[in-house]
């Protein structure tokens, strides 16, 4: 019997509903063309989401899916995973939405190690709701919630993720396609909590947010693309290079004072520890490039599995295993 081939249309439903330019279309699309490729079959995968714009998103994919309420889509995706664990979960939340009312849920389910796939789409601001800042706005912003600027430092998502042992942190811009592509695959092989922070742009409230890798020309200049295995170079033409000096990074460019490719570190996503993953997730302009691709994909006991295992070990010690073995565990009589 031959394997079911799904291509990208077996996964669109709907027509999205989104301001034209938002960075949830182009997500959408390389989501689309990422679960075409994984082959995994549309009923058994659940796209479970909160409240927001990008919140909107499991409308627009022919799978399960699951429009729960503000912040709370990744205690409902745990539900479901812990359930039905052969169901491949995708959680979709924006940075309000994952990150103040779901902080709690988000920080947990990666300190459970609970087997999902988090998309946190990130455009530093409340779309849906007009225009308030965000936790991940940037101190000074003027919103309609901070007329005068915030008085308040952002969250960083990938610290937040270390912070709370993750063991996968990738990142992508929403309208690079290839390159989103290839992070959620990387994400949906990873056996655990997975997040992927996706930088995109509100075209409305927030417009250029992200403008210094918004175009192919910005990535070649201001970003890196991390490659498990390969030296750390960036540039139009692979010109420069990360190295490491004391306990941190520096940019050197090839042929300048004798820095070969040789010099240069070679990313390393799988390491245990996570310090240096960690220092390359947080790079930012304008003297840094930022980090994109799989930045940290390590092993560790998923909860699902450790529910497993603790279930079998309590069932080899009890003296029955069913409802009907329990009720003949004490005395027992018969009515006539």
């Amino acid at each position: 019997m031959s394997e079911t081939v799904y291509t990208v249309n077996d996964y669109k439903s709907g027509l999205p509903r989104w301001c034209p330019g938002c960075g949830d279309h182009g997500f959408l699309n390389s989501m689309h063309k990422a679960m075409a490729e994984l082959g995994v079959a549309p009923h058994n995968i659940a796209v479970i989401s909160g409240i927001g714009c990008s919140s909107r998103l499991p409308y627009y994919v022919n799978t399960y899916g699951f429009h729960t309420i503000h912040g709370r889509a990744a205690a409902v995706a745990t539900g479901a995973k812990v359930a039905n664990p052969d169901l491949t979960i995708w959680q979709i939340s924006g940075d309000g939405d994952g990150l103040a009312i779901g902080g709690n849920h988000f920080i947990h389910a990666l300190r459970r190690n609970i087997d999902l796939n988090m998309i946190l789409l990130n455009n530093r601001i409340y779309g849906l709701t007009k225009g308030q800042y965000s936790p991940t706005s940037e101190r000074g912003y003027v919103s309609k919630s901070s007329p005068y600027g915030t008085v308040e430092d952002p969250f960083r998502p990938a610290e937040l993720a270390f912070g709370a042992r993750g063991h996968f942190f990738a990142r992508c811009i929403a309208i690079d396609g290839p390159a989103s592509i290839e992070v959620l695959k990387a994400a949906a092989h990873h056996k655990g909590a997975s997040v992927v922070e996706v930088l995109q742009n509100c075209v409305i409230f927030n417009d250029g947010t992200h403008m210094s890798v918004a175009t192919k020309e910005g990535r070649n200049k201001n970003a890196i693309y991390l490659e498990h295995g390969k030296p750390m170079l960036f540039g139009e033409n692979k010109e420069f290079g990360l190295m490491q000096q004391g306990f941190g990074l520096k940019v050197v460019k090839l042929g300048e004072n004798g820095v070969t490719e040789e010099d240069i570190l070679v990313h390393d996503a799988h390491c245990q520890d996570n310090t240096l993953q960690l220092k390359l997730a947080l790079m930012e302009g304008p003297e840094f490039p930022i980090a994109l691709g799989v930045i940290r994909n390590t092993e560790a006991l998923t909860y699902n599995d450790a529910i497993d295992e603790q279930i079998a070990e309590v069932k080899s010690k009890k003296k029955y295993h069913n409802f009907q073995e329990l009720l003949m565990t004490n005395d027992t009589w018969e009515v006539k």
